[in-house]
């Protein structure tokens, strides 16, 4: 009988391209040393239980029934169910439970480094007992998370924590990942402790630029996201709205930041000054012009640069949640900073992706 098996990924955080994956530019992500795992061992009938003691919930299901989905996103159930459609069999239950350090509803991909856990989970405890490549895991999770609820979310954070490390990722024509090799030291990761709408952030941000998209198209078949250069883009200012210019414009100095940060990252030394530069511009467009900061987060990250970070910026969606900054001196000092400024602080480091902790027989 098989021993307890053990399953973990990490958080991640975007470090150039927010706003970016679901419109397929390129992004630049970290996974980070704050993980999700779950751990559990087979049981003799066909019966799914899965505690969550920090939530304070559990979830019991049979793999026997039909699995219809009781939940508004029940990961659980559709991770299992996109296991078994692509050719994955269970012939016994099992229990688990699932424990986490990476902050919810911030920001930091808890909802994403769950379900990818849960897919390497599942996939190690079938009939198959596979372990996945980071890439049909990250593919199963996004259909899992996303496509399976219609969800508004691109594919970054699936590719992010189950890979782990430092990724540069294409998303057109079609998905590539390049592991970067940079020396990244100390960040402090900060939460606001306010819950963001992440379904109603993306969907105002993402609706708002395809809809731009859409109406430069219909005047310019040529015009294409991947492509146009900024000094471009005046000729469709008078198709647009003040509102639509700009934030197209900022789409474009986002996608040329996140290539520009690329090429600090991929240089054989890492100017560490640059790098902070870079993540204080991608943050004034996103706190500026797409709205997605707050006044708490933007107090968060200027204290944190008062206390001798190099930069920082909004983490995720937005409307809330997290920020980090890169803070490779006296980082127990800037993690006090983002503690006045009302947030709770955490000390990180890049970290590896998915991994099985234990796995014995």
């Amino acid at each position: 009988m098989q021993n307890q098996l053990i399953v973990s990924s990490p958080g991640r955080v975007c470090l150039f391209g927010e706003h970016q994956d679901y419109l397929l530019l390129p992004v630049i992500s970290a996974a980070i040393s704050l993980r999700i795992k779950i751990s559990g061992e087979l049981r003799e009938d066909s019966v799914i239980n899965i505690d969550l003691p920090d939530i304070n919930e559990q979830i019991k299901f049979s793999i026997n029934n039909k699995i219809h989905y009781v939940l508004e996103r029940d990961y659980f159930r559709s991770g299992l169910n996109i296991l078994l459609r692509n050719g994955f069999t269970f012939s016994r239950g099992f229990n688990c439970t699932v424990r986490g350090e990476i902050p919810i509803r911030a920001g930091t991909s808890s909802s994403s480094a769950l379900v990818v856990t849960w897919i390497q989970f599942l996939a190690m405890m079938s009939d198959q007992k596979s372990l996945l490549h980071p890439d049909v895991r990250a593919r199963f999770a996004h259909l899992a998370e996303v496509i399976e609820f219609n969800e508004p979310g691109g594919m970054m954070d699936q590719y992010a924590t189950s890979h782990g490390g430092v990724l540069f990722i294409k998303f057109f024509p079609e998905v590539t990942v390049e592991q970067l090799k940079c020396r990244l030291k100390t960040f402090v990761l900060g939460d606001s402790k306010v819950s963001k709408d992440t379904k109603s952030v993306l969907s105002r941000v993402k609706n708002n630029v395809l809809s731009i998209v859409k109406s430069v198209k219909e005047k310019d078949k040529n015009f294409d996201l991947q492509t146009v250069k900024i000094d471009e883009i005046d000729r469709y200012r008078k198709l647009l709205t003040h509102e639509q210019y700009n934030l197209l414009n900022a789409t474009i100095k986002n996608r040329d930041l996140t290539l520009k940060a690329l090429e600090i990252l991929r240089a054989a030394t890492l100017d560490d000054h640059e790098f902070g530069k870079i993540l204080n511009e991608h943050h004034k467009i996103l706190r500026d012009v797409l709205k997605i900061s707050t006044p708490k987060i933007n107090r968060m990250i200027d204290f944190a640069l008062e206390a001798g970070a190099y930069g920082g910026k909004i983490n995720g969606s937005g409307g809330g949640g997290c920020m980090f900054v890169y803070a490779p001196e006296n980082p127990e000092v800037i993690a006090d900073a983002v503690k006045k400024a009302g947030g709770k602080s955490y000390i990180i480091n890049i970290d590896e992706g998915t991994r099985i902790e234990k796995n014995e027989d």
